[in-house]
């Protein structure tokens, strides 16, 4: 049986949707890992901030990818119901095909993952596993609506085609959804970020303030002195308002430094992925305080007391 010929928009219509499929199971995989690291950190590392790495990227990808993919999947179906031939042409055999050897190749290399491990005596983790849950499903998912459309079941049941387009569509739309609870709206990752960046910038204060005080032996009385053409330091300022953070020299060797955060980095509402910055180590030694770089939400003042044995003259 001769088969009918592709037309090219045959071919662009499966191509395109094959891109779209992919770059929507691949966006989706990395979604949901990037979700599982924020629920079960690795205790290696240090800093993670969701909305500043991927996380972002992929929500927007699958907002565009997947919506495309669906509507250029409702137009070949349309073709097909209109000319029943332009099921045998070659670009979509090749494409069935295609997807169901990749979601099967990656199940099984998935398996072969998970049963390395245990057999190695690795330690498998609930973060390992539900990553090789998720990889399991998606491509599980795949493989069986493709192999169903190759079977021709699809065809036969356009009502249930659409079904399963709706409930993947519903999946994807809680998953992004699901972002937002787990790792709070991008407005309050911002807000924490900001608060970050004044405790840095406070830091930065410190330096030049222990800086000025070895080359003096006098604390400055105000930012302004701090002010060095030659080694090109300006002050900073609020990071969203342009406001001057404040100082206050309260003795010889005692000051304050003061900023207005919008949240607690100690608040559970805090994303922790952002939050997760030592809050005493950065003091410098020599330097003593009440509470290092810990901070309630609103005005916070950090005192601190300089010990002159740690700071000696630069000068002597």
């Amino acid at each position: 049986m001769e088969h009918p010929k592709a037309t090219p928009r045959d071919f662009f219509l499966w191509a395109g949707a094959m891109i779209m499929l992919y770059g929507s199971a691949i966006a989706l995989i990395r979604l949901l890992f990037d979700y599982i690291n924020y629920v079960f950190p690795d205790s290696l590392s240090y800093y993670y901030d969701p909305y500043q790495g991927s996380v972002s990227f992929e929500i927007a990808t699958l907002i565009v990818l997947f919506p495309v993919f669906l509507l250029l999947m409702r137009a070949i179906r349309r073709e097909i119901a209109k000319d029943s031939t332009r099921r045998d042409v070659w670009v979509r055999r090749w494409a069935l095909y295609l997807t169901v050897f990749i979601a099967g190749l990656t199940i099984v290399g998935d398996l072969v993952t998970l049963i390395y491990y245990f057999l190695s005596g690795e330690d498998i983790t609930i973060r390992f596993l539900l990553k090789v849950a998720v990889v399991l499903l998606v491509a599980s998912g795949g493989f069986m609506h493709f192999l169903a459309d190759i079977w021709g079941y699809w065809i036969e049941y356009p009502q249930r085609a659409r079904s399963v387009g709706w409930g993947v569509g519903a999946l994807i739309l809680i998953t992004i959804a699901s972002g937002f609870l787990i790792i709070g709206t991008p407005w309050h990752a911002r807000q924490a970020r900001l608060d970050d960046r004044r405790v840095q910038d406070l830091q930065s204060l410190q330096s030049q303030i222990l800086s000025f005080y070895q080359q003096k032996q006098a604390l400055p009385t105000s930012l302004a002195q701090l002010m060095d053409p030659t080694l090109y330091y300006t002050v900073p300022v609020d990071p969203a308002t342009g406001a001057e953070y404040e100082y206050k020299k309260t003795a010889d060797l005692g000051f304050e430094l003061c900023a207005t955060f919008t949240l607690a980095d100690t608040d559970d509402t805090v994303p922790t992925g952002i939050s997760q910055r030592p809050t005493s180590a950065p003091k410098a030694y020599g330097v003593t305080g009440d509470n290092g770089w810990q901070h309630d939400a609103g005005h916070v003042c950090f005192v601190r007391t300089i010990d002159p044995d740690f700071f000696p003259p630069l000068n002597k």
